[in-house]
């Protein structure tokens, strides 16, 4: 099994900045929820990446275009969280889903049933 997290965001340096300046200036209209969970403005979020490393699943990260690229065929509406399993993508959270979470621990919780870390 493992856990793909895809972004609503695009892969480069350019967009990187875009992207920091969109968190930095007008953090609420910023469209990548998953983003804004696992990211602060500048670098990941310390608690993310705390459970991340303490975690024994499977993480793959994607910024939309990369995923795309990886998998062609997939047509999701981003952000998103899949589970593989036998190559088979199956939605663990979708874009709504992550618009409802209100912060990493919301995350961290919703990811448990697929993690062997309690949040």
């Amino acid at each position: 099994m493992e856990l793909i997290f895809i972004y609503n965001a695009k892969s480069g340096l350019k967009q990187s900045l875009f992207d920091m300046g969109h968190k930095l200036f007008s953090p609420k209209t910023y469209p990548c929820r998953l983003c804004a969970l696992t990211f602060d403005t500048f670098s990941e979020n310390h608690i993310w990446k705390t459970f991340r490393a303490t975690n024994k699943a499977a993480m793959v990260f994607y910024h939309s275009d990369e995923f795309e690229n990886h998998y062609p065929n997939a047509k999701y509406e981003y952000p998103i969280i899949l589970n593989k399993s036998k190559n088979v993508l199956n939605v663990v959270l979708s874009a709504k889903e992550l618009n409802k979470i209100e912060n990493v621990h919301g995350l961290m919780t919703q990811l448990k049933r697929f993690t062997n870390t309690t949040p």
